[in-house]
């Protein structure tokens, strides 16, 4: 099992800690001696104070967006690099005992940076979990470990590896660390054929607030369900995640093509509302919006032979033919869609940040299709001044068919397809008018997407969707709400519930961190 699980010492460093558990939280000890506390658990090496020469570059090493790292931007007072199981139990233990709360980053992709920095002045430290990675393909029963700092290139790479006819279904940037993906749903090409990466989890290790090590028996039902889709830094730091491999052929076929207004891309795109989500699950199409075009990308697991009779008879408004082809591996498909032509496998392992790209993302879910008439407008949109992109992915098949309450993740029936907003922009500056932009979108896109709640997906983060409100140090159920049920309807009071069972002091805590809901209170 992943971490070995370290038991016998990681279980024994817990114990040790909680027999002063209660004195520990009712505790005055001073944030400024956190760090002799790691000491006594962690090498030194391993902990990163403001005044360390490493620290900014530890610091950026995982930072995407450029947005959340500028002189105003509230940092940690330490940044903590654990290699095993124990040094993050030493971590909890010791950021409960002297006030001191922590943040958890995976790969550095939180939308809104709340992995590494707070919108508000607060002592914190950061969990960098880059050094715990390790991935383990076990072929024989199609399942893997892999630790939550590893990114899903690395998780890919190792699939391909180990065999052609397994992939694992997941979003397709491969910097992404998996503790954040999967913890928040994530989903990719392979969504319609085999659902969310949450979907495919089989177990988890979980340190809790308590600095306790669980697997998915010791935490429970409750909260092995929540941990799938609810956001795991709520409830604790998940160190790693047993999955589901999947089967896919040894050769499947991608294509993309661009169709511009004049070659009628308002008219494919109304189409594409019907089709792409009624399509066979072997076939995924998402459309990319940007100037006054529509690109259209697409995964096909199986040959070309086989896919271009299905174009032709269920969308033949595409005009695709045998010459948009391309035949290969799955795990070539993954620098195919991210990195684009002349990428190689190897590009997916890439881990290194560019701080050049500022960006400022939100979503929406579509349940009706919008009609052609409204197209022209949205399309004027993407056409004005500091205009970004709209990324529409097609639901339907598996991920649908899943009830909405099995996970918290609850996009499911009845959802056509998901829309990423994305605006950004390259030169330095406060980005107004591309923020403006984005948000100007959304408010315009409110009579045709869902409502009551407008729903929103939580690895898209947004905080403009609204903040939590700390009433009496913990955050406040009611007010959570307000961006809680957008992102997870009516899964959002048994999250909360779950939050009360797991961790009621509210200690794993951030700008839209689940709630505690205590019975009684």
């Amino acid at each position: 099992m992943a971490m070995a699980i370290a038991k016998s010492s990681a279980l024994g460093l817990a114990f040790t800690f909680l027999c002063c558990y209660d004195a520990i939280i009712c505790s005055r000890a001073s944030p400024d001696d956190f760090p002799q506390c790691l000491s006594a658990s962690i090498p030194s090496q391993l902990v990163f104070t403001q005044s360390s020469p490493s620290f900014t570059s530890v610091l950026v090493s995982s930072i995407r967006n450029p947005r959340f790292f500028t002189p105003t931007t509230v940092r940690p007072r330490w940044i903590v690099t654990p290699t095993n199981a124990s040094h993050v139990q030493a971590a909890v233990v010791c950021g409960r005992r002297h006030g001191v709360r922590l943040r958890v980053r995976s790969g550095g992709h939180d939308y809104e940076g709340l992995s590494y920095r707070s919108q508000r002045p607060e002592v914190f430290a950061v969990v960098d979990l880059s050094s715990l990675r390790a991935v383990r393909i076990d072929t024989r029963s199609s399942t893997a470990w892999v630790d939550s700092g590893a990114t899903l290139g690395e998780l890919y790479y190792a699939v391909g590896q180990a065999s052609d006819r397994l992939a694992f279904p997941a979003g397709l940037c491969p910097t992404i660390g998996v503790g954040g993906h999967f913890s928040g749903g994530g989903f990719g090409t392979l969504l319609r054929k085999y659902g969310l990466a949450s979907d495919n989890v089989l177990d988890a290790v979980l340190v809790d607030a308590k600095g306790r090590l669980l697997d998915q028996t010791a935490m429970g039902s409750d909260v092995f369900w929540a941990l799938r889709g609810g956001g795991g830094e709520s409830f604790g730091i998940v160190l790693s995640w047993q999955v589901r491999l999947v089967p896919v052929p040894p050769t499947v076929t991608v294509f993309r093509i661009p169709v511009t207004a004049g070659e009628g891309a308002l008219d494919v795109v109304t189409r594409w509302q019907e089709v792409a989500p009624a399509l066979p699950d072997d076939l995924f199409i998402r459309a990319l919006l940007q100037n006054q075009s529509a690109t259209f990308e697409s995964l096909y697991l199986g040959t070309c032979d086989a896919l271009v009779p299905v174009m032709r008879r269920r969308f033949p408004e595409l005009g695709m033919n045998r010459t948009h082809c391309q035949e290969m591996t799955w795990i070539q498909t993954v620098p195919y869609f991210f990195l684009g032509a002349g990428a190689t496998v190897e590009d997916i392992l890439n881990r290194t940040t560019s701080l050049s790209t500022y960006t400022k993302m939100t979503s929406d879910y579509v349940r009706q299709a919008i009609p052609r008439d409204a197209w022209p407008s949205i399309f004027g949109k993407l056409a004005q001044p500091n205009a970004g992109l709209m990324i529409l992915d097609p639901y339907g098949a598996r991920i649908s068919a899943v009830p909405e309450s099995a996970t918290p993740f609850p996009h499911r029936a009845g959802v056509l397809y998901n829309i990423q907003y994305v605006s950004f922009w390259m030169a330095k500056g406060d980005g107004s008018a591309h923020t403006k932009w984005i948000r100007d979108l959304y408010a315009f896109m409110e009579p045709h997407v869902s409502s009551s709640p407008r729903e929103a997906y939580f690895n898209y983060r947004d905080l403009d969707l609204g903040e939590n409100v700390v009433v009496g140090n913990v955050s406040s159920y009611d007010a959570g709400k307000v961006w809680g049920e957008k992102y997870f309807m009516d899964n959002y009071k048994r999250l909360a519930m779950v939050k009360g069972e797991i961790d009621p002091d509210d200690y794993f805590r951030n700008e839209q961190s689940i709630p505690p809901l205590v019975p009684g209170n």
